[in-house]
């Protein structure tokens, strides 16, 4: 039986504009393909070696994580060959991964944290180990099988989270998509049936209650802006707070990773690190002027603008994670005090200002138009930052009928 397996990246984009990696297993020129579960740009690929470039912030744990699969296919190639077993290509990955039974629904969970971890994912990380703490809270003894995870045992566990841990709707659904998002990955390791499915039309469904996303008004902008009476610490919170804002409502992660050598040509290069997306943006004056206040810092091209990861480990991921955490902390709290001195009585923190730009926007540029600065792949998800313009319309139209 000659067969033999290779790490590739696939060329099908996912929805964000990553390609997965995967195991190509080839028998008589015939192959097929195991997914990884893991995608990079195509620029991170080197097609000549199979390998992840170093370029890319995670190449050694995902190059460890490649040679560890094809290791492991390769094994169980070896063993088909020892049993004297041929079969075609798509037969011998399946026999290769075929269901695992004693494989619980914690056992995969704990596999998703590592290899977040492996991959950098800190804020990723945090967020879904709280998810999962819920479900141990619920399901105490630890031998849970994706079998047993059916609507009667989502809905049980849904008035759980509701009564006894006090969730909101909200809360509640987002740790709903963390377990269907491990069923989907489940069904395509064949450890569980997709006919077990319980989410869909006819089982359970995850609907997200309608929410308001209130952002600061012009005036209100205008009044920040003009603030004089700021400690130090406050008008360097307010900078990186505006810095945001006048960049799209960029998230604080992405600020604060900015780096000098990204501003070239009157522009801010930069890629987001939710979706690793590439985004180029016109510097505006407004921006000037809070460069010009951090410049007298500036030691090298590659020095970050803002000061708050410049002691940071940057080959540690859990370094950085927890200072940007412990920053973010720190310009929310000065946040409110700015927003008393401003007489603003909404709820002023560094993810406003994404929202701010969003409520700003209205009708001032087309939705098509905030979801291409935002790279949301999803129109409904920007949506829900132009809410205010939909309710202006629908106000419109209202006066626009009972006015005769």
């Amino acid at each position: 039986m000659s067969v033999s397996a290779k790490i590739v990246l696939r060329k099908k984009p996912n929805s964000r504009g990553l390609y997965p990696l995967a195991i190509r297993i080839t028998k008589n020129r015939r192959s097929t393909y195991k997914l990884i579960g893991h995608y990079i740009d195509l620029e991170y690929w080197d097609s000549k070696n199979s390998e992840v470039k170093k370029s890319h912030p995670n190449s050694q744990s995902l190059n460890n994580l490649l040679t560890s699969k094809l290791s492991e296919i390769r094994k169980g190639i070896i063993a088909l060959q020892t049993n004297n077993k041929d079969a075609s290509a798509n037969q011998i990955k399946n026999e290769i991964y075929k269901p695992t039974s004693n494989l619980t629904f914690f056992d995969y969970a704990d596999e998703h944290l590592e290899a977040l971890k492996s991959e950098g994912k800190m804020n990723r990380l945090s967020t879904d180990s709280a998810w999962l703490s819920y479900i141990k809270k619920y399901y105490k003894v630890k031998h849970l099988t994706f079998q047993e995870i059916d609507e009667r045992f989502l809905m049980k566990f849904k008035i759980f989270l509701k009564g006894n841990c006090s969730l909101t709707e909200t809360t509640t659904m987002n740790i709903m998509v963390f377990i269907r998002l491990l069923y989907n990955k489940a069904i395509m390791d064949n450890i569980v049936s997709k006919e077990l499915y319980p989410f869909g039309p006819g089982k359970f469904k995850i609907k997200f209650p309608e929410t308001i996303k209130i952002g600061l008004s012009e005036k209100e902008i205008k009044v920040i802006e003009s603030l004089d009476n700021l400690s130090d610490i406050e008008s360097h919170s307010l900078n990186v707070w505006l810095y945001s804002f006048y960049f799209a409502g960029m998230r604080v992660s992405d600020v604060l990773k900015t780096r000098w050598s990204q501003i070239y040509d009157g522009r801010l290069h930069y890629r987001m690190g939710k979706n690793s997306k590439l985004l180029s943006l016109k510097i505006p004056l407004k921006i000037d002027k809070i460069l010009q206040e951090y410049i007298c810092n500036r030691n090298n091209d590659n020095d970050f603008i803002f000061p708050e990861l410049k002691k940071a480990n940057l080959d540690d991921p859990k370094d950085l994670y927890n200072k940007i955490k412990t920053a973010n902390k720190k310009f929310n709290k000065n946040l409110k005090t700015i927003a008393l001195k401003a007489g603003i009585k909404k709820k002023l923190t560094m993810h406003i200002a994404r929202h701010t730009f969003g409520h700003i926007s209205e009708d001032k540029i087309p939705l098509r138009a905030l979801q291409k600065l935002y790279r949301h792949s999803s129109i409904t998800t920007t949506i829900n930052y132009q809410s205010n313009f939909i309710h202006k319309a629908a106000d419109d139209a209202l006066e626009e009928v009972i006015n005769f």
